[in-house]
């Protein structure tokens, strides 16, 4: 995996985290673990394939997990993982520019 990922340490957090929704799951779980039907609804407009291959990509790359309480009805929970937690100051930093540029404008 690491011998995949580009030699800039910028671009390798954009490989990782750099599409919109990964970034709003990101932002969501930072809070607390969501379940995924939560997540649908609270980000409009993903389709349940994004979410999935979103998910299971941020699972596989380590940001964040999965924990399958293997009850019926089933009931599956996404967090952060401790590598997620790491994003915490970045997410913060973006959020605040965000806002710093809405306010310029």
């Amino acid at each position: 995996m690491k011998s995949k990922l580009p030699e800039c340490p910028v671009a390798t957090t954009v490989s990782l985290i750099g599409s919109k929704w990964k970034l709003l799951i990101l932002r969501n779980l930072s809070s607390r673990p969501w379940r995924f039907n939560e997540l649908q609804k609270s980000l409009e407009g993903i389709s349940q394939k994004v979410l999935t291959a979103s998910l299971r990509e941020l699972e596989s790359d380590g940001i964040i997990y999965r924990k399958d309480y293997h009850t019926n009805p089933p009931k599956v929970e996404y967090g952060l993982s401790d590598m997620g937690e790491k994003l915490q100051d970045l997410l913060t930093v973006m959020a605040d520019f965000g806002n710093y540029y809405k306010n310029a404008l």
